[in-house]
């Protein structure tokens, strides 16, 4: 770059070159820059960035996409010019910068995927790692094959949030919900809500994907077994259900607890101790509280002598997705006030002695569903 006839090379391309000129200035910097990246302070390459962003901007898509792919593999690229590349409407020039290059800031990536096209989020979702606020951002404006392709990568992280669209998505799409359940990180509460809410076949790959002796079962099986032996290895649930165990024993658990993990949206603390306070299976709790619709988690709260203003909190949980409006929740407690906590046992307890069963799962919704209707 100190040559003063390859200077004056450059400097004339620029100003009033033709377009075959510009293209063999283009080259000739590209592979400069290339053969001694590693080597250049922050001030040369700086100088390569300024260059290199004049010669591209009156090149046709071919030159730029070459200069793309040339750059997105380098880890010292010239950081503006690579700004530029991402954002380049053509994805033949994007994507190869958008998929590899580490020059990108997050906040580059979180706006390229608000305002760009779905190709350019599609580039997106395959970089090795993705942090929340991008998959976010992805999961959000993505299509279906977006949402596959950052669902399927291995790299990316996703924020409660996001895992909670994730698997609203996944309603009805099964190549979705096999990509969420045999992810390692999924939270617990997002599992337990995807199986319910999965068909039978990919609930029986995911059963198939368990240990040994989990696989042939019938569905609603497989659905309680990876249910029990996701429950059984989370460290976070087995705290939460030793702590109120230990609050149990020595009489001091309470509803307050009850509201205190509601209260705080902490899904594990909830179930340990509504299930211990109300003597319930963990599952009917779990499903109590991960159910869009407030009925079994109204029931709960009476039989286990829960306030208004605990069942409220309850309501209010974000793991459902439930998104209730004021005067949804007022309804919904409403018809609390009205619910006997003699009626709340009866359906509890005859949910345990028949939940082994589709059909009996069945047959408690009906029952449920038939006492919330005539007490609302």
């Amino acid at each position: 770059m100190s040559d003063p006839s390859f200077l004056a090379d450059i400097e004339q391309s620029i100003a009033s070159g033709t377009v075959n000129q510009r293209l063999r200035a283009l080259k000739r910097v590209a592979e400069l820059f290339s053969a001694g990246s590693s080597r250049y302070s922050i001030d040369q390459i700086a100088v390569f960035d300024d260059v290199l962003m004049k010669l591209s901007e009156m090149v046709e898509t071919g030159a730029r996409a070459r200069l793309a792919r040339r750059l997105a593999e380098m880890p010292d690229a010239p950081p503006r010019m690579i700004r530029v590349l991402a954002f380049d409407p053509e994805i033949e020039v994007a994507g190869p910068v958008l998929v590899k290059s580490e020059r990108l800031e997050e906040s580059d990536l979180v706006e390229n995927a608000r305002s760009q096209s779905q190709a350019h989020l599609y580039a997106i979702a395959q970089r090795r790692e993705l942090s929340e606020a991008i998959t976010d951002v992805l999961v959000e404006r993505g299509n279906r094959r977006v949402v596959h392709e950052v669902a399927s990568n291995a790299g990316a992280r996703f924020s409660d949030q996001g895992y909670g669209k994730l698997v609203n998505r996944a309603d009805g799409d099964d190549r979705l919900a096999e990509y969420i359940g045999l992810r390692h990180d999924v939270p617990r509460h997002h599992f337990l809500k995807l199986l319910h809410t999965a068909s039978a076949r990919v609930r029986k790959k995911l059963a198939a994907q368990a240990p040994a002796g989990f696989v042939n079962r019938a569905v609603s099986e497989a659905t309680e077994t990876i249910s029990s032996r996701v429950r059984a290895a989370s460290p976070e649930f087995r705290k939460a259900k030793k702590a109120s165990k230990r609050r149990y024993t020595s009489n001091q658990l309470g509803e307050n607890n009850v509201h205190a993990a509601a209260a705080s949206q902490n899904f594990d603390k909830t179930v340990a101790s509504l299930a211990l306070l109300g003597k319930f299976p963990v599952e009917v709790v779990e499903r109590g509280l991960l159910d869009e619709n407030p009925d079994i988690l109204l029931i709960l709260a009476r039989a286990a002598h829960c306030s208004r203003l605990t069942t409220k909190a309850l309501l209010l949980m974000r793991v459902a997705g439930r998104g209730m409006a004021a005067h949804d929740i007022e309804a919904a407690l409403s018809s609390f006030d009205r619910l006997s906590i003699a009626t709340a046992n009866r359906i509890i307890n005859y949910y345990v002695k028949r939940q082994t069963s589709t059909a009996s799962q069945a047959k408690f919704r009906a029952e449920v569903a038939s006492t919330m209707a005539a007490v609302a």
